[in-house]
Parts: C-alpha cells; sequence; structure tokens
C-alpha cells in the first residue's frame, strides 16, 4: 500500500504540472505521513544529506566554469576549431558537441556538470546550425550521461567501494564503454538529420591556414583540458578540486589574456550559476529521501527477487538485471541505486560467471540512462535550465535518444572485452 501511495501521488502530481523536485519531495512526505513508524525528520535527513556532498561542489563549479567559458571567449573558440576539423564531417555540429562531452566528462566526472559546461556553450551554437532548441537539449542530456562512464567517475569510485574491485581497473574499464557510448549516440544523429532532412547552415571547408589559425587563437583554450587532466592523474588534485582548477584558469584565460569577460561581470555570473544549479539540487536532495522510502519499503530486493526466481541463465539474468537497473535509475539516484543494488545483484553475477569490473560498467552505464529518463532525469533537468527549453518539450525528443544507449548498452554488455580488454592488457587483470 505505501509503494501504492508514493508512486501514484507522485504521478499523479506530475499529471497536474507540479514541478518533479516539488513533486518528489511530496509524495516522500504523503507516504511518510501513512507509515505509522516514521515521522517526518528522514525526510528532512534525506534533504540534507542528500545535497551535503564534498562531490556535488563539482557541479556548481564546474557550471561556473563553463559560464565563464560560454562568455570569455574560451567555447567560441574551441567551436571554431571544432568547425575547422568537424565542420564537413558527418553531423556537423551534432558530432562537435557530442564528443566535447566526451572529452569534458574526462574533467568533470559527473553528468550534471558535463551538460551544464557543454550546453551553456553549444546549445546555442546548434540552433544557430539550424537544429531545434528541444533537439539540442535532449542531445546534450544524453551525451552528458558520459560524465559518469568516463574516468575519473565518483560513481565508479562509489561501486568500486561496494563491490570491492580495483578502481584503477574500473576507471580503465570505462574507456572502450564511453566511446561506443558516443559513437551510437553520433550515428544517430547523422541518420536522424540526413532522414529528416533539416536545414542546415552550409559549413564551407575549411583551409589549411584558417585551421592553423584558429588553433593558435585557441591554443589556451585547448590547454585547459590538460591542465585539469594532468592534475587528477597526476595526484596533485582530486577530481572535485579541479573544478575549482577549472574555475581559475577559465577566469585567467578570459579576464586577463582574452580579456572578453570584465570582473564587474563576475558576481553576476555567479549568482546566475547558483540559481542554475540550485534547481538540480533540490532534485537530488528530494530524490534521497525519495529513496530512502523506497529502500525501507525492501522495493529494489522485491525485484532482484522476482528476477532471480524467473531463470538461472546468464543471459537471461543480465537482461533482467539490465531491466530491473533501467527501471531504477528512472526514479532513484545513481549512487543510491548503487549502494543499495550492488550487494543484493553482485553475488549472484559472480555465481553465473559475470565478471565484476564488467558488470559494474553495464550496472553504471545502465543507471546513467537514467539521467535522462524522467521522472528523475537530473541531466534532462539541466539541459532544460541551460538550453531555456519547457522540460515537457526535451521530454518529448528524449526516447531516441534513451534507445540508441540502450543499444549501445546491449552491445557493451554481451561483448565484455569492450570493458576488460584494457584492464588485462594494461594491468594484467585477471577476472
Amino acid at each position: 500500500m505505501t509503494t501504492a501511495i508514493l508512486f501514484g501521488s507522485f504521478f499523479l502530481l506530475l499529471a497536474i504540472g507540479v514541478p518533479i523536485g516539488i513533486a518528489l519531495g511530496s509524495a516522500s512526505l504523503i507516504a511518510i505521513a501513512y507509515i505509522p513508524f516514521l515521522n517526518f525528520d528522514l525526510y528532512a535527513l534525506g534533504l540534507i544529506s542528500g545535497i551535503d556532498s564534498f562531490t556535488l561542489i563539482a557541479v556548481v563549479l564546474f557550471t561556473l566554469a563553463g559560464n565563464v567559458m560560454s562568455r570569455g571567449g574560451i567555447s567560441r573558440r574551441l567551436v571554431r576549431v571544432a568547425d575547422c576539423v568537424f565542420g564537413r564531417a558527418p553531423g556537423d555540429l551534432g558530432t562537435v558537441t557530442i564528443m566535447a562531452c566526451l572529452f569534458f566528462a574526462a574533467i568533470s566526472g559527473t553528468g550534471s556538470a558535463t551538460v551544464a559546461a557543454i550546453g551553456l556553450a553549444m546549445i546555442p551554437a546548434l540552433v544557430e546550425r539550424g537544429y531545434e532548441r528541444a533537439y539540442a537539449g535532449a542531445m546534450v542530456a544524453s551525451a552528458g550521461g558520459l560524465g559518469v562512464m568516463i574516468p575519473p567517475s565518483v560513481v565508479m569510485i562509489v561501486y568500486a567501494v561496494s563491490a570491492g574491485v580495483s578502481v584503477t581497473a574500473l576507471f580503465m574499464a570505462g574507456i572502450v564503454p564511453g566511446v561506443v557510448i558516443a559513437l551510437t549516440l553520433i550515428a544517430y544523429n547523422i541518420l536522424r538529420r540526413r532522414g529528416a532532412q533539416a536545414p542546415e547552415t552550409p559549413i564551407a571547408a575549411a583551409s589549411l591556414r584558417e585551421t592553423l589559425s584558429a588553433l593558435n587563437d585557441a591554443k589556451l583554450a585547448l590547454i585547459m583540458p590538460l591542465v585539469v587532466l594532468g592534475g587528477i592523474y597526476a595526484g596533485i588534485v582530486t577530481p572535485t578540486e579541479s573544478s575549482a582548477v577549472a574555475v581559475v584558469y577559465a577566469l585567467i584565460v578570459s579576464c586577463l589574456v582574452y580579456r572578453e569577460l570584465p570582473l564587474r561581470d563576475l558576481p553576476g555570473m555567479m549568482l546566475e550559476s547558483a540559481l542554475l544549479v540550485s534547481a538540480v539540487l533540490v532534485i537530488i536532495g528530494a530524490s534521497v529521501a525519495f529513496g530512502r522510502i523506497i529502500a525501507l519499503e525492501q522495493i529494489p530486493l522485491k525485484l532482484s527477487d522476482l528476477v532471480l526466481a524467473l531463470t538461472q541463465s546468464q543471459t537471461i539474468v543480465l537482461l533482467a538485471a539490465i531491466v530491473l537497473l533501467l527501471i531504477v535509475g528512472t526514479f532513484l539516484e545513481t549512487l543510491a541505486a548503487i549502494v543499495i543494488l550492488t550487494p543484493v545483484l553482485l553475488p549472484v553475477m559472480i555465481e553465473l560467471g559475470v565478471d565484476p569490473v564488467h558488470f559494474g560498467i553495464v550496472m553504471i552505464v545502465a543507471l546513467a540512462i537514467g539521467f535522462v529518463t524522467p521522472p528523475l532525469g537530473a541531466n534532462l533537468f539541466m539541459a532544460a535550465q541551460v538550453g531555456r527549453i519547457p522540460f515537457d518539450h526535451i521530454a518529448r525528443r528524449i526516447l531516441p535518444w534513451v534507445v540508441a544507449m540502450v543499444v549501445a548498452l546491449l552491445i557493451i554488455a554481451f561483448v565484455p572485452a569492450l570493458s576488460l580488454g584494457l584492464p588485462r592488457v594494461f594491468l594484467d587483470y585477471g577476472g
């Protein structure tokens, strides 16, 4: 009965147009009021613990860095380079946007931060190129999921701790699957653009001289990922601390070198970035309280028991686990889902012969698809915010992107060499 009240009230609130964060919180409060042995302190604690996280600082700072890059000339120079190098490639600026998310994922470590940084710069450029705004937002939201698939990734660290596997092996295992996801999204964009025959601004092929000029003009912008990533892999800074490095570097280049960002504009930009992130933090905090009630009702455990009761076939159980993860990722925050489901699903997978590192990648990719599936859809909400797109418009355009990501997920799940190849070659991983 509690489950019916929780989900019934949530969907009812969504149906009458209540914002997602408020709907999550209200449904949680209604469910808590129904359960006799709970009080409203559970909701308050969940809301606070959901946003009281050091790693969430990265979302705030990378959002600010993306804002600085967008207004300070860095993103414009990067777009010019991308046009010169990839402008005539199939998919034109859509390909560039997805590849930008892939590379930025190696800096941010989170999905929302990737969407914020790339979306602020690329959604307006995509619209100018002839892309529909909602379609462009859905593209950035989908590609932003690479933020947790490409190392360094906070989600990978949490899984490694929960599963007792090597963080280094998991990081290396995520590289090829992340590229597979990116290529799948690029392929869908190319097919969709050709099929729709959407009008585009013609792009003239850049000469070698123009390309070299663009590269020279953007050299400081191109060095930025090397500065941030170099600090991480050298052990100088953590991924969260690297977000502060990104902000400082972007400010120095934008304000002192390019001189396109007046210092007087910084307070307003900081306020704008804070307001932008605050809406996402409300969803994250409310989802933690929502997830605690789900865990209290043992919904994930009941679902997993149902899956295991059906069959002992590795293929069928893996498919069933993927379906379970896709469903759970729709409602439950990713880190909470990993902490709850890893102890339940992993022993069964190991018993059936599935490598724990490989299953970790499958689990992370499946849950990352939840970033763009309503009602939680943190990436989708962030893309709607940065792109100034009504949420219902972008939600209607996300389904084909989700299908493309699910296809890539199935390839990753049933070709273990994609995940385990690099760890076995470079780390002598024996799993």
